[in-house]
């Protein structure tokens, strides 16, 4: 099946891909990632968000020195439409699946229903295609198709 999939180069989704209630939900894609050797659930995959964000509470929960951060002139629109500055950016290693990503995100001081957000800057750089119906992101990593599933409710 690999090598079918690598001569058409192609990801592609089907009814063998939907998650066990099948298309009957409205979840929005979370997955679970380790970072900082720990296991971390509530990482939103975001196709409308154009940067990744580390909220400033995942950092503190992770102990994590605030100098690692370095300023950024980034500015961000909240779902409620509010604009908000960044606190800074970070460089940080994140694995998902089983690839690790060296991820720049943009720290957010506010409030989150999410741990990380992985917006397109993450998703065209792991070159991902995501599907929320069937709760799963698909990537292409040393000539093999990766899957990672969305966590589930």
């Amino acid at each position: 099946m690999a090598e079918r999939f690598f001569e058409v180069n192609k990801i592609t989704f089907s009814d063998d891909d939907f998650p066990e209630e099948g298309a009957g939900h409205n979840r929005a894609l979370h997955l679970m990632v380790k970072c900082e050797g720990r296991y971390i659930k509530g990482v939103m995959i975001d196709g409308g968000s154009s940067v990744d964000v580390f909220p400033l509470s995942t950092l503190q929960q992770l102990n994590i020195d605030t100098n690692r951060t370095q300023t950024s002139n980034v500015s961000t629109r909240a779902f409620d439409g509010s604009r908000r500055d960044t606190i800074g950016e970070i460089e940080h290693i994140m694995t998902i699946g089983p690839v690790d990503f060296n991820i720049v995100f943009q720290m957010l001081d506010m409030k989150t229903s999410y741990n990380f957000l992985l917006g397109r800057s993450w998703i065209h750089m792991a070159r991902a295609v995501l599907s929320t119906l069937h709760q799963m992101v698909k990537f292409e990593y040393d000539r093999q198709e990766i899957v990672v599933h969305g966590e589930d409710d």
